[in-house]
C-alpha cells in the first residue's frame, strides 16, 4: 500500500488539517502505516479531516502537545494501550438494525428454512456476524432467527459475532439503545423483543435475553489469525472491507471461502463485491448476497 508520504513536491511538514494541533503529512503517513499494519485500514490524505476530528480531543485529553508527540507516544512501546485506544478513535461504528433490509430477507426466506431443518435433525449451524460494531446487525440476525425457529436455543444453533473494538463490544453486550436506534424495528418486534429501562438516566430499550444468550462476542481483528474450527454456514461481513485496499480484500474473501461450506451463503456491503481470486468461488445470487460454490467455482 502507498501511504500519504513525501515527494519533491509533497513536504512532510505540509499542513493537511489544521486547528489546535495542525496534522502534517509526516503525522498522517505515520498514523495511516500504524492503522494499516494493525486493521487493514487504509487512510490517505482524503481522511486527514476524520483523523483531526477523531483524534484532536484525545490528544487534548492525554495533555500533549500536538500530533507529532502523539505519534511519538502510540509508535512506542509504552503506548501500546494507546494504540489500541487509536484504533477504537478511527474505526467507523455506523450500524442500525436491519439495516440493508434484503440480507434478512434472505436469510429468512431461502437460508433458514434448510438450518432450521439441520438443526432439529441433530446438525450444528454457526452464523458469524464478522464486524459486529455495536450488536444491531447480530441482534437482527438474532431476531430473524427467533421468527423463523423459535425453540432456537433448545439446538446447537449459534450466532458468533466479533469485532475489533472491544469498547463497541462492550456496548453490544450489553445490548441496550436509543428509541432512535429501534426506528427500523416494527412496533410488533419492539414489544416483543425490548423491554424500556432506564440506564444512567436515560430511556434506553434492553433486548430480551433470550436474544443474548443465542450470541457470543468476542474481541477479533480480521487482519488476525482465526481461531475457528469449524465452518460457518453464514457470514455477515458487510461495509468493512470498503476500508481496506485490493490485496487486503482479496485476502479477506479468500479467508471467507475456507471457512464457508459449499451452499454456504456470504452477505457483503452495498459497496462492495468479491474480487480476486476468490471471486469464480462464489455465485452472485442477490444484492450483495453470495453463495460459496467451492474452489475454482467447484471444479477440481
Amino acid at each position: 500500500m502507498t501511504f500519504a508520504m513525501s515527494t519533491s513536491r509533497q513536504s512532510d511538514d505540509e499542513v493537511l488539517a489544521s486547528g489546535e494541533y495542525p496534522l502534517t503529512r509526516r503525522d498522517l503517513g505515520e498514523i495511516a502505516a500504524m492503522i494499516y499494519s494493525d486493521a487493514g485500514i487504509a487512510l490517505n490524505d482524503s481522511k486527514a479531516s476524520l483523523v483531526y476530528s477523531r483524534l484532536s480531543k484525545h490528544i487534548r485529553n492525554l495533555g500533549l502537545s500536538g500530533f507529532r508527540a502523539y505519534c511519538q507516544l502510540v509508535s512506542s512501546p509504552e503506548g501500546a494501550a494507546e494504540r489500541r485506544e487509536m484504533l477504537s478513535h478511527l474505526t467507523t461504528n455506523f450500524t442500525r438494525f436491519f439495516r440493508e433490509n434484503h440480507h434478512f430477507e434472505h436469510l429468512r426466506d431461502e437460508v433458514l428454512p434448510g438450518l432450521v431443518q439441520r438443526a432439529k435433525s441433530g446438525g450444528r449451524v454457526r452464523i458469524w456476524s464478522a464486524a459486529s460494531s455495536d450488536g444491531q446487525e447480530p441482534y437482527s440476525i438474532a431476531l430473524t432467527v427467533f421468527q423463523a425457529f423459535p425453540n432456537v436455543l433448545d439446538y446447537d444453533f449459534k450466532i458468533l459475532a466479533t469485532d475489533i473494538d472491544p469498547k463497541i463490544l462492550a456496548i453490544a453486550r450489553q445490548g441496550a439503545y436509543d428509541e432512535q436506534a429501534l426506528e427500523s424495528v416494527s412496533p410488533a418486534t419492539r414489544k416483543q423483543w425490548f423491554k424500556e429501562v432506564e440506564i444512567g438516566g436515560r430511556r434506553k430499550y434492553q433486548v430480551d435475553e433470550r436474544l443474548k444468550r443465542l450470541i457470543t462476542y468476542n474481541e477479533l481483528n480480521l487482519m488476525a489469525q482465526w481461531p475457528f474450527k469449524g465452518k460457518f454456514d453464514v457470514i455477515f461481513c458487510r461495509n468493512v472491507v470498503i476500508y481496506f485496499d485490493e490485496p487486503t480484500q482479496m485476502r479477506i474473501w479468500t479467508r471467507f471461502a475456507d471457512l464457508l461450506p459449499v451452499g454456504g451463503h456470504l452477505y457483503i456491503g452495498h459497496s462492495e463485491r468479491v474480487s480476486g481470486d476468490s471471486k469464480n468461488d462464489f455465485d452472485n445470487i442477490g444484492i450483495t448476497t453470495y453463495s460459496y460454490v467451492g474452489k475454482n467455482g467447484g471444479r477440481k
